[in-house]
């Protein structure tokens, strides 16, 4: 497998290196026949529900349709994705939509299509694209090596953007020349080729000692990790924050093109075309930027570049300016949201790797949706003009969160988990169930080393709240001030297991800093025990105690 290399460094080779890994070339290769597949989609829906009716609100439903599960369903498709096996998580959500894709066809070519029916089959469409988009980003560290993975996420980007140029366009020949219903029958058969392409990808998964976790403790255990990891927390502010301030541009450009250039469909399309034309520039300009500038700068300098040139929209009532300015801004959004991304993928251990990409799809898209509607309604009140230049400003000064939020650098490695050698003492029969378990750890450390070992112990509490656990704290001894106690808790045995599972490199790094303040001649003393231990003591003193022979333990 390509992300498992022999250790050997390996440069990233330019933009256009990923694709020299069989595995990534294919699949990606057909990730763009499926985004022009999607986008003619949308295309040929439109033009049919102006058909079923004149209606402008259903109309403008069918991008709502489309875009929806993609919001609503990509945290749980995260979940799924960590839960199982990525490469058949993909291909189910993938099958998924060929089978909504071919029944809706098949609607079509009868004449029973209505508006609704065309709503719902949208949304289903929608929701397989949804399911398989997590478990395929994710998987991109599995099939280049790691000093590859910035630029094959910004090939991933590449792939949506050069769809985006010219997928509407196509799909506007298609519905012209045969129909709506052809548009949904090469809808259907464009995912075909990546769904093959994931059939013959031969993924070694490696399944864990322990069952899946329930749907809903996964998503809970995704974002908890996101609250307590700085990097993730931090981007997925950011990434909200610098949706909802550049959202004008995507949102109110038929409106620029309208009232601002007084235009017709075809500077319309135009608009579209320069944006999408500069977020496929912007992709191929990732691994370049990543090489000379830090995170927070090249993102500082991006957004100045951004909401400049969304003033510059704002401002000009020329087409070909317009589309300069259109052209930067879809370069500099497209080169910051693919730091963003990447900033995430290298901050995430495998375990959790789907879960955070889809909260930061989550929170970009919620941003961008929140802003959509807050500049529409400044645009109503006031005008579009206002609207655009407000929003290019609020870009600027997106900046200023470095003061508070500032960027992680993103950095290759410290996310591989790492087997715990020993493995815990237990002479009752448990199963993943019991519970709760309450862990305490004892320190010796000299009393003039309290306030660094203090310090240090806080980056243990990231560590074990972002890996599963609850009720942190740290205690120390009033009658021996050497002795401090660490307390935390989970609620089942199983979870306690599952988060000595997740342990990663960086997690041992942290917890070795701790062990180096304690006294010479000393160790950690471990304690696990089963708080409201029903079921481990006879309900009567004379009651027949099965365990007493055997004693069964699950081990992790």
């Amino acid at each position: 497998m390509a992300g498992e290399d022999d250790g050997t460094p390996t440069g990233s080779g330019g933009a256009f290196e990923p694709l020299r890994e069989p595995v990534f070339r294919n699949i990606w290769s057909a990730s763009v026949l499926s985004n022009f597949g999607q986008l003619i989609l949308g295309v040929g829906a439109a033009w049919e529900m102006t058909r079923l009716t004149s209606s402008a609100s259903l109309v403008a439903m069918v991008q709502t349709a489309l875009m929806l599960p993609l919001m609503l369903a990509s945290v749980p498709a995260g979940a799924v994705a960590d839960m199982f096996d990525r490469r058949k998580i993909a291909m189910l959500g993938l099958g998924f939509s060929v089978a909504c894709g071919t029944l809706l066809t098949v609607l079509a070519w009868l004449g029973l299509t209505s508006p609704w029916v065309l709503l719902s089959f949208c949304s289903l469409i929608g929701a397989g694209v949804a399911l398989y988009s997590p478990s395929w980003q994710a998987s991109i560290s599995e099939q280049v090596p790691p000093a590859q993975l910035p630029a094959a996420i910004a090939l991933g980007s590449i792939s949506y953007n050069f769809a985006r140029s010219f997928g509407p366009a196509l799909g506007g020949l298609i519905v012209l020349a045969m129909g709506a219903k052809a548009a949904f029958a090469v809808n259907a058969v464009c995912y075909l080729p990546l769904l093959a392409a994931f059939f013959l990808w031969k993924r070694r998964h490696v399944p864990s000692r322990l069952p899946p976790e329930r749907i809903d403790r996964a998503i809970v255990s995704g974002g908890r990790y996101a609250l307590h990891s700085g990097p993730v927390r931090t981007v997925l502010v950011r990434a909200f924050l610098f949706g909802f301030a550049g959202a004008s541009a995507s949102a109110l450009a038929p409106l620029i093109a309208k009232d601002l250039l007084h235009g017709d469909a075809g500077a319309y399309g135009v608009l579209l075309g320069s944006s999408g034309v500069g977020a496929v520039a912007g992709a191929l300009m990732v691994s370049r930027v990543r090489e000379r500038l830090s995170n927070e700068t090249a993102t500082r300098i991006l957004a100045l570049i951004s909401g400049l040139a969304i003033i510059l929209v704002g401002f000009s009532h020329m087409l070909w300016l317009t589309c300069v300015g259109l052209f930067l801004a879809g370069a500099g959004n497209i080169l910051t949201i693919a730091l963003f991304n990447i900033s995430v993928q290298l901050a995430s251990p495998r375990w959790v790797t789907a879960r955070a990409l889809s909260l930061f799809s989550s929170a970009l898209t919620g941003g961008i949706a929140v802003g959509a509607i807050v500049w529409g309604v400044v645009a109503n009140g006031w005008s579009v003009q206002v609207a655009v230049v407000a929003s290019g400003a609020a870009l600027c000064a997106t900046p200023l969160l470095a003061f508070v939020f500032r960027l992680p650098e993103a950095a290759v490695g410290g996310v591989e988990a790492v087997q715990i050698g020993n493995e815990p003492e237990v002479a009752m029969a448990l199963t993943l169930r019991s519970g709760p378990v309450v862990i305490e750890i004892d320190y010796r450390v000299h009393p003039d080393q309290a306030r660094p070992y203090y310090d240090a112990m806080l980056k243990v509490q990231r560590t074990r709240m972002r890996n599963g656990a609850f009720n942190w704290s740290i205690s120390r001894d009033v009658a021996d001030p050497a002795l401090w106690t660490e307390r935390y808790q989970f609620p089942t045995w199983g979870d306690y297991l599952r988060m000595r599972d997740r342990f990663t490199q960086a997690d041992f790094a942290v917890q070795a800093d701790v062990e180096a303040f304690l006294l010479e001649g000393s160790t950690k003393v471990v304690r696990r025990r089963l708080e409201r231990p029903l079921g481990s003591v006879r309900w009567r003193a004379d009651s027949p105690d099965p365990k007493q022979e055997t004693v069964g333990y699950l081990a992790p």
